[in-house]
């Protein structure tokens, strides 16, 4: 009896979750459509807008300042990768092909996966944290009172410039893991790998490689900038209730930057793009 008794409690639970999880990706559904509905709004209507001003605040701050981190640490991925992959080479003479390897992995993911990561922990923690501040000082009650939309004057802006700077991080980023590459082939690998270097890099790259990449950052901006929002605006329960949306909005992020991948990566592979 008991068995049984457990055993339902066990399908609640995992009821309950499963129900939780369609709830959260409704309300993060919901949250992207209005704010579309309101980015288009303001494109095409002079009477509707989100703030010019707050839309280049954003970018600056999501953006330019993330810029320093973003580089260091993708020179070091660059660093990594060169001497990860020079020896499993070395016996087979391939050590020319580290160069291949760094720009084809660096354009096709790891320079949008990696900058998402770092912009989800810089950029995506302290916009959940801003807006659920808001809401716990009643700011946002404040605006809906003086008929301002939240999402027109909060979330479009964070959502645009967070699309638009991690795809310009993302170039910046396939460039410094590039650099970082060369800097260790040329100081530690030697000539058989830094010479004809960027040559290389460039007869294996295709057009492909830079848009798939591109593609991933914009999706990925988009990921980081709602679930941040969504977090942010539903705090509840006062400064733990921030703390709380702060670190789910990281963690959320990270999952969610690494199933995106996953799917974008096998719909390029079926389409062998």
């Amino acid at each position: 009896m008991s068995d049984g008794v457990g055993k339902r409690g066990a399908v609640r639970a995992l009821g309950a979750r499963v129900l939780g999880g369609l709830e959260y990706l409704g309300g993060m559904a919901l949250l992207l459509g209005a704010a579309g509905r309101w980015a288009y709004r303001g494109a095409v209507s002079r009477k509707v807008r989100f703030g010019g001003r707050a839309l280049a605040a954003q970018m600056v701050r999501v953006g330019v300042r993330s810029l320093p981190i973003v580089v260091l640490v993708q020179a070091f991925i660059g660093v990594i990768l060169a001497l990860q992959m020079s020896p499993p080479l070395k016996p087979y003479g391939q050590e020319s092909q580290v160069a291949v390897i760094i720009g084809i992995a660096g354009f096709r993911m790891l320079g949008p996966i990696i900058t998402a990561v770092v912009l989800s922990g810089f950029a995506g923690a302290s916009i959940a944290a801003e807006l659920g501040t808001m809401v716990v000082a009643e700011e946002i009650e404040a605006m809906q009172a003086m008929a301002m939309n939240p999402v027109r004057v909060l979330v479009v802006p964070r959502v645009l410039a967070t699309l638009v700077m991690m795809v310009l991080l993302t170039v910046i980023a396939d460039l410094m893991i590039s650099l970082g590459g060369w800097a260790v082939s040329r100081a530690v690998l030697g000539p058989r790998v830094y010479v004809g270097y960027w040559d290389r890099m460039r007869d294996a790259l295709v057009y492909a490689d830079f848009v798939t990449g591109l593609i991933l950052a914009g999706v990925f901006g988009t990921l980081i900038s709602l679930i941040a929002c969504h977090e942010g605006l539903k705090v509840s329960g006062g400064a733990e209730g921030v703390g709380r949306a702060t670190t789910m909005t990281v963690v959320y992020s990270i999952v969610a930057i690494i199933s995106a991948a996953c799917v974008f990566t096998m719909i390029f592979f079926v389409y062998e793009i």
